[in-house]
């Protein structure tokens, strides 16, 4: 079966320096995938590469989505196929109200009665958004914001969501809520790729995860594999300096590819 996105060998350079090397990820329609790495692996360059918000890139490779090439197309025209993109630090439009922002993801499309049916829906998602609804978005708090972000990517009603650090900023227990409405959202047939820092929660939810260290991937594997695996507690964060380089060469023989 066709993955509803796939990358192939993607590199992707920022000026002369590769973010990017020989990149290549499916996700399957209908399922979480997740990317794992500490700061600076690349995470968010996969995402803004698979939006074509890096201008010129992929410099090699291939992004496809529903089996065609995308790569080199505006971000307006990826977005119109149906692929919406929730950023790192929630970038909401802090001087339009909760039901404006709301409406600003519905931009591009003319049903309105299934507008409606969608934001009732978020609504239904999100109940602090039908409570703020009138509220300036800049003024919610941090995860009011990333609920409202998420809302508003749903109004586009996409085939894919792109997530980048949903758990950025966020306590402990808005976390859980946040991953868990992420969850529902999947159940309801959205296909998700994830993002993100905070392992054990993404782990929890994903149907299939990858390490991402240096522009590359180091590690795949099912959740329950890559949870089990001390490596991974050591590597994703980037520690290297803890362990002794005969454990990191071990590590790097761990490749598992499904």
């Amino acid at each position: 079966m066709t993955p509803l996105l796939a990358l192939k060998n993607v590199e992707t350079l920022y000026g002369l320096i590769y973010a990017l090397r020989g990149v290549s990820l499916e996700v399957p329609q209908g399922r979480i995938v997740t990317i794992l790495g500490a700061n600076g692996a690349g995470k968010t360059t996969i995402l803004r590469t698979t939006m074509g918000l890096i201008e010129d890139q992929p410099d090699k490779g291939s992004v496809e989505f529903e089996g065609r090439r995308i790569d080199g197309r505006e971000a307006e025209d990826i977005a119109r196929l149906g692929i919406a993109y929730v950023p790192e630090g929630r970038e909401v439009f802090e001087e339009l109200s909760v039901a404006e922002n709301l409406a600003m993801g519905a931009y591009f499309r003319r049903d309105r009665a299934g507008i409606r049916r969608d934001t009732e829906q978020v609504y239904g998602y999100f109940p602090v958004l039908r409570d703020r609804r009138q509220q300036w978005a800049g003024t919610l708090s941090g995860g009011e914001q990333q609920m409202l972000s998420i809302g508003r990517a749903l109004m586009a009603r996409p085939k894919l969501m792109m997530l980048d650090e949903p758990s950025l900023g966020l306590s402990p227990l808005l976390v859980k809520e946040i991953f868990g409405i992420i969850r529902t959202i999947n159940q309801s047939g959205m296909t998700i790729l994830l993002v993100e820092q905070n392992a054990k929660m993404a782990l929890s939810i994903a149907d299939y995860g990858l390490v991402l260290e240096t522009g590359r991937f180091v590690l795949a594997g099912e959740p329950r594999e890559l949870m089990e695996d001390e490596d991974i507690k050591e590597f994703y964060l980037g520690v290297r300096s803890e362990v002794s380089v005969k454990g990191y060469q071990r590590y790097k023989r761990k490749k598992r590819w499904r």
